[in-house]
């Protein structure tokens, strides 16, 4: 019986930090030796972080993690690693290398680079041309993927397989949406049935940027069985001891739909065998389909990543939240607080002329209730020395005291985020984002929108949830009970602007996660259609100039959708 011991080391790894992450890969290698294991895998562009943008036209980048790879190989003994880079011929290539023995022993480029949503591959990289190579370690045949690879039928899963592997490592970096996770294992485990291999799924787990990756790496057996899984949102090391008796691997039927013609590969006579064979392009891959599924803890869970990697990884040594009295503050305190921990956190009060007294207790109830320190700064004496100073000029129109009130609010916040050095936590959600029921400069005034993806009947889910999880009203009850108001003028609720928000949500999937339009709405009168659908493409230029949020969606604003701001389309 032969056997191969296998680690996917998920690590959270920065872009851009270059020798942090060659140490935090020389750290795992190190223990995965210790531990008996023969063959450990890294995510995808492990040096360089993920996704590095225009880092890559940085030649002095390229080189630096070029030598890094180097520094890894020449330390690696006694155990075989799978690392992540970007290779530089004459083109540049999302790769990855088998390091053992002291060197660099063979180096696979990536085949089918996406170039969808959030994903711009094909601006940076040249499609590889060449299967993965198939390397032996303890008697054990393994082939390399990279990520989009493994979601093509005749990609290198099936092509390592065609060489002679029985076992595919495949290195990721796969970003985060709701239901994604179910996905990515039903779609390895029909590769690894069809290729007959045991394949290792090793994915990134941080937050970046507005992505957030989730890791949940995992190992599928040759019958398409998942049978090992890494927790998501944290950093793990999965590690399997694959069995293998006898022939058992290598007597399968390759290629069974009929994708890949059937080829010969010779008997490797070392440990590290055969190179790949040149391959026929596939063409550029499609995006995945959408995926169906909100599950609140682990979208809570990839918020609470997405936030904590920020703050952390932009150095920043903490973050301030004003508190309304509202859901959706009330949300991202609750988040915040969690992500950073209390002494991290700061929460502001900024009352009005307008706000309620039972908005300012429950602003304190809630700061009780997490054990966060509340600041309270009456915005009136700078918003009535700023009507004064704009009448009678302005003197007339609502939206403009209104708007006021939250551009105070917002120079308030950002003065105190300069005193502190700490960052600015906004909160609006993706349904006031859409329609753009929010002040430029005013509540969008900020570093990151914790909210920016989730919409209004969400972030009631959300808040729901962490209160059922914690068996105590976290969120105060009050908070979840009253009618949504910015509360700028006597009485106001958002119903005022907008249409309730189990419809206005219905409608904004329609016209943003579906892209139908305001005529193709089912179940809506039609004109509300048409007023939402104008109001989604006025508010593109308030959008752009808005902080980035975490995606949780297959169609979050930014890199998933990118409309113009001078759009004179409609039907």
């Amino acid at each position: 019986m032969r056997s191969l011991v296998i680690q996917a080391a998920q690590l959270n790894l920065t872009v851009g930090a270059v020798r942090r992450n060659r140490d935090a890969v020389r750290a795992a290698i190190e223990s995965a030796r210790a531990a008996g294991v023969d063959v450990v895998a890294f995510p995808e562009l492990t040096l360089t972080g993920y996704p590095p943008e225009d880092l890559l036209l940085k030649p002095a980048f390229i080189e630096e993690q070029r030598a890094a790879l180097d520094e890894l190989a020449g330390s690696c003994r006694d155990i075989v690693a799978v690392v992540g880079f970007v290779d530089r011929e004459s083109d540049l290539h999302n790769s990855a290398a088998v390091l053992a023995d002291g060197a660099v022993q063979a180096v696979y480029h990536k085949q089918l680079l996406p170039n969808y949503t959030v994903f711009d591959e094909a601006r940076y990289f040249q499609p590889g041309s060449v299967a993965p190579p198939v390397v032996e370690v303890n008697g054990v045949r393994l082939g390399l993927a990279i990520c989009e690879d493994a979601w093509s039928p005749t990609g290198a899963i099936m092509q390592a397989a065609v060489a002679g592997a029985e076992v595919v490592v495949v290195i990721n970096a796969s970003p985060y949406e709701a239901g994604r996770q179910a996905t990515r294992e039903r779609l390895v485990a029909v590769r690894a049935a069809d290729a007959h291999v045991a394949v290792s799924y090793v994915n990134l787990v941080g937050g970046q940027d507005e992505l957030v990756f989730d890791g949940g790496s995992f190992v599928v057996d040759a019958v398409g069985a998942v049978i090992a899984r890494a927790p998501q949102f944290r950093e793990a090391n999965l590690v399997v001891e694959l069995e293998l008796r006898g022939d058992r691997y290598r007597q399968r039927l390759v290629d069974p739909r009929g994708k890949v013609a059937l080829g010969t590969s010779s008997e490797p006579a070392v440990r590290l065998a055969t190179p790949g064979v040149r391959v026929a392009r596939d063409p550029m891959p499609l995006a995945p389909a959408p995926v169906d599924g909100f599950d609140p803890g682990e979208v809570y869970a990839a918020l609470v990543l997405a936030t904590s990697d920020y703050v952390r990884k932009t150095g920043v040594p903490g973050a301030l939240v004003a508190v309304s009295g509202g859901i959706d503050s009330a949300l991202v305190a609750t988040i915040a607080v969690d992500a950073l921990g209390p002494d991290a956190l700061t929460l502001v009060a900024l009352p009005s002329r307008y706000s309620s007294e039972g908005s300012l207790r429950d602003a304190r109830l809630l700061a009780d209730r997490l054990g966060v320190t509340l600041e309270v700064i009456a915005i009136e004496p700078a918003h009535a020395a700023l009507l004064e100073m704009l009448s009678p000029a302005t003197a007339t129109s609502g939206v403009v005291e209104e708007n006021l009130q939250s551009r105070v609010r917002g120079t308030v916040m950002m003065a105190l985020s300069n005193a502190s050095g700490r960052l600015v936590l906004t909160t609006g959600n993706k349904s006031e984002l859409a329609v753009g029921y929010s002040t430029l400069y005013g509540d969008m005034a900020g570093g990151f929108a914790v909210l920016r993806d989730l919409y209004k009947e969400q972030v009631y889910a959300l808040a729901r949830w962490v209160n059922d999880r914690a068996g105590i009203d976290r969120i105060p009850t009050a908070i979840l009970a009253k009618p949504p108001s910015a509360e700028l003028r006597p009485g106001q609720l958002d119903t005022d602007s907008l249409p309730p928000y189990e419809i206005l949500d219905r409608v904004l999937r329609s016209l943003i996660d579906e892209d139908r339009t305001a005529a193709e709405c089912e179940g809506v009168d039609p004109e509300l259609a048409r007023t939402i659908e104008a109001m989604v493409d006025r508010a593109e230029y308030k959008r752009r100039q808005g902080p980035i949020g975490p995606r949780i969606s297959e169609r979050a604003f930014g890199k998933d959708r990118r409309m113009p701001i001078v759009n004179r389309w409609r039907l």
